[in-house]
């Protein structure tokens, strides 16, 4: 598939479309159509949205209108997406299971209820693979591709968020990561995603939390835009306010991977060196250096995923009806779940503390490889699947879910033999948040990204 041109414009981001509801110079009304619009015209492609809540949405935009606190909203008038694993007053949530045999949720989850207070309107519910288990977003009917490069997968298990982002089709999205959800698809798609640390934002998430791993997060088109939704879903109007680091930052890069036996892609190992190199020009030190994770990590880990896999298996009506490769990493779930114990969150914890006692942030890949193509790998068997999936991660991401920190990938430059986005993983110790965003949003001041849009061939 070649890739000619974009489909369509670029729309403004959430912080200009908020301020400008605000102020009365755009009716809410017109802005949610536009991006119900945006999506109906390109979303069979891109496969970003598993339900639309068009005549919700249009009407409680309409009813936006009309309140008094218009002015006062963070929010007022944006429209964005929702994960389908959440809860949203009114949709089945399917969690990404086909049939999707769900029940109808009859309240909000409660970032969801954040969201809607401070004025957001939700237009629609992002595919995610199921249970939310893979690193590609896909099922029997549909594909979810990345908008920057559809030949490749938009990336998982956040990759309908994702997607919906990086198309336009709203500058805003949900998202929650268990073993690198949001940062994942957010490198794959050439968005900002940004996963809190633990307890910075309400979790409510199946399994225990994905038994501690999992937090709700943000993705956005632009760092402020990203901002701006962690701070409502955080409850924490602070975040907002983006401001670049002023001191002199003690920064680490490693392209090293966690999980032992896997190795970094050339290119991948050069955007990361280049970030490095963009932050030292700027006056901060740069070193290179890893913290030392324990020597079990990959097992903590993978243990986790399988139990969330038996945990959905167990609970679901007709597990007949789900994907082959969900019942296989089940079944090791089942054995490996008497192994879980809280003491192997908080050893990692404390590995990766003793780690930014000496570096304020460290860099290092989102993956290990560029992407993975948009194929059917919901058909594939779960041994298949597992492989690819650890190969690809490589533990960039999943190890500061088990250790509880926040952490963000930013879009930096493109693989010159895939031509799919690079995201660079900026972490920094819990609290670290503003200083993630303050960095990427000095990365896109001086390196700016493509702006979102579909590419067609």
């Amino acid at each position: 598939m070649a890739v000619t041109h974009r489909t369509q414009s670029t729309p403004s981001t959430a912080t200009d479309l908020a301020a400008a509801v605000r102020d009365g110079h755009l009716d809410p009304v017109r802005v949610v159509a536009g991006s119900l619009d945006r999506i109906r015209r390109g979303d069979a492609f891109v496969g970003a949205f598993v339900a639309l809540r068009a005549e919700e949405a249009m009407a409680e935009a309409a009813q936006l209108a009309q309140r008094g606190d218009l002015a006062d909203l963070p929010m007022a008038g944006v429209p964005i997406a929702v994960k389908d694993n959440v809860p949203v007053t009114g949709q089945v949530m399917g969690e990404g299971s086909l049939p999707r045999v769900g029940t109808m949720q009859s309240a909000d989850h409660p970032v969801v209820a954040r969201l809607r207070a401070a004025g957001a309107i939700v237009v629609g519910i992002t595919r995610l693979p199921e249970f939310g288990l893979w690193a590609t977003t896909d099922d029997p009917e549909v594909i979810t591709r990345s908008p920057a490069a559809p030949e490749w997968s938009a990336g998982g298990s956040s990759g309908g968020s994702a997607a919906a982002v990086a198309a336009g089709f709203v500058a805003v999205a949900h998202g929650n990561d268990g073993l690198g959800s949001v940062r994942n698809p957010a490198s794959a798609c050439g968005v900002v995603g940004i996963k809190p640390g633990r307890g910075v934002v309400p979790r409510e998430l199946g399994a225990r939390n994905w038994y501690g791993m999992a937090d709700n997060g943000a993705l956005g088109a632009t760092v402020a835009d990203t901002a701006l939704m962690l701070s409502v879903m955080a409850a924490d109007p602070s975040l907002a306010d983006v401001v670049e680091p002023s001191s002199i930052l003690r920064v680490a890069a490693s392209v090293k991977p966690p999980l032992q036996g896997a190795r970094t892609d050339t290119d991948i190992s050069r955007a990361v060196f280049a970030l490095a190199a963009l932050l030292r020009e700027q006056g901060h030190t740069i070193e290179r250096s890893q913290p030392t994770y324990p020597s079990q990590l990959g097992l903590f880990g993978t243990m986790r995923w399988a139990a969330v896999a038996a945990a959905g298996v167990d609970a679901a009506e007709d597990a007949s009806a789900l994907q082959s490769r969900t019942l296989g990493l089940a079944s090791m779930g089942r054995r490996l779940r008497p192994l879980i114990k809280d003491e192997q969150l908080e050893a990692v914890r404390s590995r990766c503390e003793l780690f930014f006692e000496h570096h304020d942030l460290l860099i290092t890949p989102v993956f290990a490889k560029p992407a993975v193509p948009a194929e059917r790998w919901s058909a594939r068997s779960w041994t298949v699947n597992v492989r690819s999936n650890l190969a690809y991660s490589a533990g960039f991401a999943g190890v500061w879910n088990l250790a509880g920190f926040p952490a963000l990938s930013v879009p930096f430059g493109t693989h010159p033999e895939t031509g799919t986005p690079i995201g660079v993983q900026l972490i920094a110790a819990p609290g670290g948040e503003s200083l993630l965003l303050g960095v990427a949003a000095m990365v896109e001041r001086l390196r700016p990204w493509p702006l979102p849009g579909v590419r067609v061939g």
